[in-house]
């Protein structure tokens, strides 16, 4: 990646995938992340194009922000959508990884407003 390594990156999960995984050290694979094998993983400026194309008409998703910093031993930087690069974790995403967590909801027609902190 040419570009600075910004120092969050985020994952999205509805409430009940965040639920399930609250109790556990590592948070359990989601279906798309076991066929991938690896997490997916958003940067802020990549998040709401995101969340339009894959989480339209969801409520109560929650954001979470990963330190790039922790990860970063397994963090890799591939062309996904349109060329672009996106951060793929290839390990399980520890709780402790996690800096701090949003609740979003996201309108039928993909269009949301991502709180100030997502930076």
């Amino acid at each position: 990646m040419n570009s600075p390594v910004p120092k969050f990156i985020y994952k999205i999960l509805t409430d009940t995938q965040w639920q399930e995984a609250k109790p556990f050290e590592h948070l359990p694979s989601i279906p798309i992340d076991e066929a991938d094998g690896f997490v997916h993983l958003s940067t802020a400026a990549q998040l709401t194009k995101t969340l339009e194309l894959y989480f339209a008409g969801q409520s109560d998703l929650k954001i979470l922000a990963i330190s790039s910093r922790k990860v970063s031993t397994n963090l890799r930087w591939e062309p996904s959508r349109g060329g672009e690069l996106f951060p793929h974790l290839y390990t399980s995403l520890k709780m402790s990884d996690i800096e701090w967590q949003t609740v979003l909801s996201v309108s039928k027609d993909g269009k949301c407003q991502l709180p100030d902190k997502i930076v």
